[in-house]
């Protein structure tokens, strides 16, 4: 018996309202990281001079790491905790993660110094980090196999883009309308409303098949999940619990977990850097002054149109070829970009502007839907291991995105602004190589079969 035999009638089910549901389900914890992130980009400058902090104050580089990186080490942290405890039931500590960031979205408003800021961030972070495990193994145990691709693509790479979006849209609303040291409590705060708005709805998911099938053993209600879903009845006999040991899983998949790992982390390291600093250093590098304005010129005229191309082709060209081009493509233009950045004297702002956006449209088809959105982790991972190692490939991203919020002010300001970009468009060049030479193709198969999950039982 093939395992992926008895998960066919998942696998096998047409899109429906059923994945549209989970879709936003899962997606508005990934909306609500994508808002959070963004936002602090935005008035991170006004949050600095609201506490007298300037770019003549001796500890303005440290600051600028402190408060965007935070929220980093919290969710690498809370990546590890819910990593674990995913193997207690995927639904068991689902909403708690956007309970969590909830409370510390809301909080933000009420701080008093850059100190309590951090470690509000730091709570705000321990929820993303659970979210980024839990919601797309969820997503995926729950996806049918042709759609599982667009829908963690469209759950994940997209929705944190719709985030970031809102956020600038926001900022420009209501700027004109209040103080600086307003503004800024406002913004940081209002992301505590799309994370509210699925807590009830999280602890409604069903538990996922596999957890129930694989890891708890619990045939009776695998079949009850089955029939909710999908309407077919599916009576299994033998039990199917893994009785594999974990240790087995990481001595037979330990390279490709590590390479999957690795990818996040080179990714994560650029994509901060310049998500985080993108609004206000980058941009005023090149004669741009409104954070807001840059971000939605990013985000909405490259981010957006790399997504959509990207999730139309990822279950038919597939993640590789996607992700590799992707990263190359971005370690092109970033380093063009470094290149002509001496001249921006002489350039127009909008030709460095569209070379720096090429490089957010092709990151954003490839490294943007697929790595960032957790796919590696959830398809080439067993589903007992699945949690530990969605784990360990969500800490490994947010501890490139942690460094990235302290280094990247240190080289783009203290060293050198070319430095800066051509030291990340050359991580971009490793990520393609080890793409396309390190990770297998999960387009279309089984989760049993992409991850090489063996049918290890007990009678």
């Amino acid at each position: 018996m093939k395992l992926q035999d008895v998960f066919k009638p998942l696998d096998d089910k047409k899109f429906d309202m059923f994945h549209i549901k989970a879709l936003f389900t899962t997606g508005m914890g990934v909306f609500t990281d994508g808002y959070l992130l963004s936002s602090i980009s935005l008035v991170l400058l006004d949050v600095l001079g609201t506490f007298g902090i300037t770019k003549e104050s001796r500890l303005y580089d440290l600051w600028l790491g402190v408060l965007t990186g935070t929220v980093f080490i919290g969710a690498a942290l809370g990546a590890i905790i819910f990593g674990i405890l995913a193997n207690k039931g995927r639904k068991t500590f689902y909403g708690v993660d956007v309970a969590l960031m909830t409370i510390g979205a809301t909080l933000q408003a009420f701080v008093s110094s850059p100190i309590e800021l951090a470690l509000v961030r730091f709570l705000v972070g321990i929820g993303t980090g659970a979210d980024y495990v839990l919601s797309p193994m969820i997503m995926a145990e729950h996806s049918n196999a042709k759609d599982r691709g667009k829908l963690i693509a469209l759950g994940f790479g997209m929705m944190w883009s719709l985030g970031a979006v809102t956020a600038s849209l926001l900022y420009l609303g209501i700027s004109p309308l209040v103080s600086t040291n307003v503004l800024w409590r406002i913004i940081l705060a209002a992301g505590a409303l799309p994370a509210a708005s699925v807590i009830y709805l999280r602890r409604k998911v069903p538990e996922t098949s596999r957890f129930l099938l694989r890891i708890k053993g619990d045939n009776i209600k695998f079949s009850k999940v089955v029939k909710e879903i999908t309407g077919k009845e599916e009576n299994i006999k033998e039990n199917l619990r893994d009785c594999s040991s974990i240790l087995s899983y990481f001595k037979n998949s330990g390279k490709v977990f590590l390479i999957a790992a690795i990818l996040w982390f080179l990714f994560d390291l650029t994509g901060y850097a310049n998500g985080l600093f993108g609004p206000t250093l980058i941009a005023r590098s090149i004669g741009i002054y409104d954070p807001a304005i840059f971000s939605l010129i990013i985000t909405a005229i490259f981010g957006f149109p790399g997504k959509i191309f990207g999730i139309s082709r990822i279950d038919k060209l597939g993640r590789k070829p996607l992700q590799a081009i992707g990263a190359l493509g971005e370690g092109i233009f970033l380093a063009i970009f470094a290149i002509l950045l001496p001249s921006e004297a002489y350039l127009p702002a909008g030709i460095l502007l569209i070379i720096y956006g090429l490089h957010d449209f092709t990151g954003s088809f490839g490294p943007g839907i697929i790595s960032t959105a957790g796919m590696l982790g959830v398809e080439l991972a067993p589903t007992k291991v699945r949690g530990i190692v969605q784990a360990i490939t969500v800490a490994s991203g947010r501890t490139g995105a942690a460094i990235a919020s302290f280094l990247f002010p240190i080289l783009f300001v203290s060293i050198s602004k070319e430095v800066a970009m051509m030291f990340f468009a050359i991580l971009m060049f490793i990520a393609a190589i080890l793409t396309w030479f390190s990770i297998p193709e999960t387009k279309a198969k089984p989760l049993e079969e992409s991850s090489k999950e063996r049918i290890a039982i007990k009678s």
